[in-house]
């Protein structure tokens, strides 16, 4: 017996479901064994259960925050974040709104290049000798420019995407009235990016706080180190004790995970909206 059109979208929707719980689960089950492991003690968080401590240890936390120099640590990277979101939004709006609006042979071509960086990885010993030749290496400096530059690519994409469905009426209206450029930009575009700029702020702000090999890799001294390191300097110490290694856990994604969920809804509607071309 065939199927009618009701029961075939029923079993569709039924299917879809049981697909997206299984995909939830997939992803909460381990989060949830790290969080319920970082209250218990080391014997109970070896077993990788899940299942609520016996006894619940609060001290793993101050535990942490003294041994791994939590403190320093998010400062370090409340710094490189902040610096590197500012950097990528109002430089990445300013080259998406060139490119969009100007429509030449040379800013397609750097365009184009940007969108390379999309896909093109990071190549570790010509970035270190560049930075060493700049005088940058091991500097706040040198991993802020190379962070920047890992997240400038989508941003002037997905902006230059937006700003193409922003009329060019609005351009014209503001050189009449003599404004510059410059002007134009800050005081008639760059308040209509609200929703995509929303987006690259949280984006940006994800990437360069969860940022692990740059740092590793280019600062030269521990007091510098940002907070995902401090889960491999962590791990390294306590590699038998992961009460201890999934409180540092916590303690790193949870800065970054407020954030988000402060701000998933400007996420989906600003990526949505420019990835739309006009």
């Amino acid at each position: 017996m065939k199927l009618g059109m009701r029961e075939k979208r029923i079993a569709s929707s039924a299917i879809l479901t049981i697909i997206t719980i299984a995909a939830c689960l997939i992803i909460l089950i381990p989060l949830m064994i790290v969080v319920l492991g970082s209250f218990k003690d080391s014997a109970q968080a070896q077993k990788f259960a899940l299942a609520l401590p016996t006894e619940w240890h609060i001290d793993n936390y101050s535990h942490v925050l003294v041994k791994g120099k939590i403190g320093q640590a998010f400062r370090n990277s409340m710094f490189i974040t902040v610096s590197v979101t500012a950097i990528v939004v109002i430089a990445g709006s300013l080259s998406a709104f060139v490119t969009s609006r100007k429509q030449t042979r040379y800013t397609q071509f750097v365009y184009y290049l940007f969108l390379i960086g999309m896909v093109a990885p990071i190549q570790i010993v010509t970035t270190y000798a560049l930075l060493q030749f700049l005088k940058l290496s091991g500097t706040f400096i040198g991993v802020i420019l190379v962070e920047t530059a890992l997240q400038m690519p989508w941003t002037i994409f997905t902006m230059s995407g937006f700003i193409k469905n922003v009329p060019r009426e609005l351009d014209e209206a503001a050189f009449i009235d003599g404004a510059t450029p410059v002007r134009t930009f800050f005081s008639v575009i760059f308040p209509l990016l609200k929703p995509i700029v929303a987006t690259v702020i949280v984006t940006t702000a994800m990437g360069a706080w969860n940022e692990f090999m740059v740092p590793l890799y280019f600062f030269n001294s521990s007091s510098k180190w940002t907070m995902p390191l401090t889960v491999y300097n962590f791990f390294g110490q306590y590699s038998s004790d992961w009460n201890y290694v999934f409180a540092d856990l916590v303690l790193t994604a949870l800065p970054i995970t407020i954030l988000y969920l402060l701000c998933q809804k400007y996420v989906v509607a600003g990526a949505t909206a420019g990835a739309v071309k006009g």
